[in-house]
């Protein structure tokens, strides 16, 4: 059997393992990272729903800092009544508060609690949480820029890795192929 295919035989198995390996732990580290993006929100919606039902209005429990949600990092919240009208917002798609999905609002209904990933339009993202509370929903979320940098980062660091695993892994195996008499 010449060098090259007990080479491959001996290398095929090894980049399967590498490439499991590195995919799993891309989708670890991404899943991490976009689900603590929602951990700000979970506390302002939760707080902001808990000032409500206790009475506070509206203006107590939304930021009076507006936050252009296509520019801004900031974390923003939204007060809907029962059927999903904007009650109060500080957040703001060109300078008005956007529309937010309704079918959120029926999950909601249903769960208790709901983490979307909002894109209002084209290169808009945010990582939203929506709780119930008496009369209505709160939202609360912040632009995902960031961790979506994060993301590519670790992305990039991994393909790298794994590029560099592959290489290597078939380096030894070529090495071990020649050297090794079959």
């Amino acid at each position: 059997m010449p060098a090259l295919t007990r080479a491959l035989k001996t290398w095929l198995p090894v980049a399967a393992a590498a490439s499991c390996l590195f995919g799993a732990s891309y989708l670890a580290i991404q899943q991490d990272l976009r689900s603590s993006a929602n951990e700000p929100q979970i506390q302002l919606a939760q707080d902001a729903a808990a000032r409500l039902d206790s009475g506070d209005p509206l203006q107590a429990v939304i930021p009076t800092q507006p936050v252009e949600i296509s520019r801004s990092l900031a974390p923003w919240v939204m007060v809907f009544d029962r059927s999903g009208k904007t009650l109060a917002s500080s957040a703001l798609l060109d300078g008005r508060p956007p529309d937010f999905p309704k079918g959120v609002f029926d999950n909601v209904r249903n769960g208790g609690e709901d983490t979307v990933t909002w894109q209002p339009r084209s290169e808009v993202r945010s990582a939203t949480v929506t709780v119930r509370y008496g009369a209505g929903f709160v939202t609360a979320g912040r632009s995902l820029r960031l961790v979506e940098e994060r993301e590519d980062r670790a992305l990039a660091w991994l393909l790298a890795g794994w590029l560099g695993a592959l290489a290597v892994s078939a380096v030894v195996a070529v090495a071990a192929a020649r050297l090794i008499p079959a």
